[in-house]
């Protein structure tokens, strides 16, 4: 049970990688979407469901409006209401622009044109058809959804974690150059090397705790101004 969630979370995880990413990346991002679905027993099932006898080539002509004025290259996009059959045809449009049968750029600038940029167009995409598909499959499986929630913040916690590692680096480095006693040398470097334990175990409390010994000890040499990353980076712990 807890695998077959794993993989739905994982499908949630794309969409949102596809929702919060940057145009450039999205074709690619659309090929992992497609093969997160192909590996869920659960989610191939349910796009089986919905697009068994889905007319998706009269959809098309129903969905995708071209141009009215002579000379136009903008048209419109009206997906369907019913849940069934827009699950179903947003489904089959990805399937396409990953097959190349949809040139992913032209079909933007046509169907979801904003100030002629690319960028804002995807902008308009995710907005009425990327973020209503995740919602409603996050809806059908909704433990999935709580388990991507999870996953997201642990991993957004990791990151963070692996950035405030660098800082201390960096602020070793720092420390080194600064005209101060050894011994005040060897107490930085002590409280550095406890700080990158903590990071290490993710003991966010010790970290908190061993950084504000850490700005005291600043605040004596006067090299608080100076300082470093590592306390806007530990804001993200």
């Amino acid at each position: 049970m807890e695998m077959k969630v794993e993989k739905i979370a994982r499908f949630l995880s794309v969409c949102d990688e596809l929702i919060h990413g940057k145009f450039i990346f999205a074709d690619t991002k659309i090929g992992t979407l497609l093969k997160a679905i192909a590996g869920s027993e659960d989610l191939t099932a349910l796009f089986s469901a919905v697009t068994d006898r889905f007319d998706y080539l009269n959809a098309k002509k129903e969905c995708l409006r071209f141009p009215a004025e002579r000379g136009s290259s903008h048209g419109a996009i009206f997906v369907p209401s019913e849940r069934g059959d827009f699950l179903a045809f947003v489904f089959c449009i990805l399937v396409e622009i990953d097959s190349g049968s949809i040139r992913f750029n032209d079909f933007l600038l046509r169907y979801f044109y904003e100030d002629g940029s690319y960028t804002a167009s995807y902008s308009l995409f995710v907005d009425r058809i990327l973020c209503p598909f995740r919602d409603m499959i996050a809806n059908c499986f909704p433990e999935a959804g709580k388990f991507g929630r999870v996953y997201r913040e642990q991993k957004e916690e990791e990151e963070a974690l692996s950035v405030f590692s660098e800082q201390l680096l960096r602020e070793r480095a720092r420390i080194q150059t600064l005209s101060i006693e050894g011994e005040e040398k060897s107490a930085a470097d002590v409280m550095l090397s406890e700080l990158q334990n903590a990071a290490t175990r993710k003991d966010l409390e010790e970290i908190r705790a061993l950084l504000c010994g850490y700005a005291y000890f600043l605040r004596v040499i006067g090299s608080e101004g100076d300082a470093s990353g590592i306390f806007s980076t530990a804001e993200r712990l």
